[in-house]
């Protein structure tokens, strides 16, 4: 299956799943903190999450999710099908 990650600058990958889309959804969306962000994503610290949020495609941030599951399908396919 193919996955979406975001790699950050210290070389760590952070799959993205729907659970991973939903903590970015509060975060864009509400008042939810660098230092939550990092609990809720597993990250190491605030640093970590700021580059986790500079390195998120921000069309992702703002796609519905039923959307968003369409989109990484057929990226998915085109990706299989460049090989």
């Amino acid at each position: 299956m193919c996955e979406l990650t975001v790699k950050l600058s210290n070389g760590k990958e952070v799959l993205v799943t729907e659970d991973v889309l939903g903590t970015v959804y509060k975060y864009m969306r509400f008042s939810l903190t660098l230092e939550e962000l990092t609990r809720e994503l597993g990250l190491e610290s605030w640093e970590e999450a700021y580059d986790f949020v500079k390195r998120f495609p921000a069309w992702i941030a703002w796609t519905p999710p039923s959307f968003f599951k369409y989109i990484k399908e057929k990226l998915c396919v085109e990706k299989k099908s460049t090989k």
